[in-house]
């Protein structure tokens, strides 16, 4: 099996290394992996890193500017390498990311989160660039590591990119969401975007006592957690281990016509009220817990924050079981007015789901866990045995 020899020569790939194992992120186990599985020689020429500090999305190219395109290849942030399905084109970002390749540091957790040993067999779901699956396939061995992509473009550099480093998992284009059969069971399944049903076929391909790792959240926002379940054949439980945002699933992405929702003459008409909640009580951070476990508590709702403007910044809430909705604008130095309309009174039970959760000291995300059964997913807090449909 052939490595990537280059990998070793770049200050900032050595650097990334080191600072992956100071951090936890990267067992020792997995360092011989990262070393010979480049993340540069999966990349595109053209990608758009995220600026951690500017907080949005720029273009590199490698013909151009080869020193600032392996800057960011070494460096622990996403790269997005297609947007908007592929119909996007030119330098700067399209609307809507549909690619990438992980922030180094996610990988690494993901990888060391599958307990994966020589010998196994693992099905990839969602080959992406190919980093991921060169990885299980340096660690599992020849033969042994299956990837599914529904991108016939990305599927295809992939598999370029993975035969140019000597590494061959098999690769499949499809959804990912119904596995692949052919060579299942698998011992460990690996998904890299986030689910909102988690999709039975991937727990019947795994074999019993297998690990199934995937990001996963509910609609109400971009907040998801990394899952960690045991199969049993038919169903699969586990505790969710963290935050993380990942892309989701193509098949189950939801989008919200806020015109469905709000009349033409906006608010007005509306129950108004104020709120109890802060927006420092509201806003926990983009990564805090909250806004994944408000979605474990408030069914079939989607928030949509807008950006801050001045002295306000307005929330709306909207409801997918009928036409629901509200508005919460939260404005310094007073409390923030609210407008609600609809059989449901979404801020009421978003404000509810808050004080459920720091009625109980405020548990981590760590403290949950999910179970998928044929008849659907539950969550639950601490014991499986206490728990709600979701």
């Amino acid at each position: 099996m052939r490595t990537v020899a280059a990998a070793g020569l770049r200050p900032g790939r050595v650097g990334l290394g080191r600072s992956l194992l100071a951090s936890g992120s990267m067992h020792p186990e997995w360092l011989e992996t990262f070393q010979a599985v480049d993340r540069a020689a999966f990349l595109p020429d053209r990608m758009w890193p995220w600026d951690m500090i500017d907080k949005r999305s720029y273009d590199v190219d490698r013909p151009t500017d080869p020193e600032a395109w392996y800057a960011a290849a070494d460096s622990d942030v996403p790269l997005v390498t297609q947007w908007d399905d592929g119909a996007h084109t030119g330098d700067q970002p399209g609307r809507v990311a549909t690619s990438s390749s992980s922030a180094p540091s996610v990988v690494y957790q993901l990888l060391g989160d599958l307990d994966l040993d020589h010998g196994m067999s693992v099905l990839d779901v969602g080959t992406g660039t190919g980093e991921t699956a060169g990885a299980l396939l340096h660690r599992a061995g020849r033969g042994l590591v299956t990837t599914v992509e529904v991108d016939h473009t990305v599927s295809a550099h992939a598999a370029s990119r993975l035969r140019a480093a000597g590494l061959h998992p098999h690769t499949v284009v499809g959804d990912g969401s119904d596995g692949y059969r052919a060579r299942a069971p698998y011992h460990r399944i690996l998904v890299t975007f986030a689910l909102r049903d988690f999709p039975g076929a991937l727990i019947e391909q795994t074999r019993r006592g297998g690990l199934l790792v995937a990001p996963w959240g509910t609609i109400y926002s971009h907040a998801n957690a990394v899952a960690c379940l045991r199969s049993d054949g038919s169903t699969a439980s586990g505790h969710f281990l963290r935050g993380v945002e990942f892309m989701q699933s193509r098949s189950q992405r939801q989008r919200i016509d806020p015109s469905d929702y709000v009349p033409a003459e906006g608010v007005n008409g509306a129950d108004v009220s104020t709120a109890a909640l802060t927006e420092d009580e509201f806003g926990s951070g983009r990564f805090g817990p909250l806004p994944f476990i408000l979605g474990l508590r408030v069914p079939g709702c989607v928030q949509a924050a807008a950006d801050r403007k001045g002295t306000s910044r307005p929330v709306w809430f909207y409801s997918l079981t009928d036409r629901s909705w509200a508005c919460v604008l939260f404005r310094d130095g007073t409390r923030a007015r609210v407008w609600q309309s609809g059989p449901r009174r979404l801020w009421n039970e978003v404000e509810a789901a808050y004080q459920w959760w720091t009625g109980l000291g405020q548990p981590g995300i760590d403290r949950f866990g999910l179970t998928v059964t044929p008849e659907g997913q539950r969550v639950w807090l601490d014991d499986p045995q206490h728990a709600w449909a979701v």
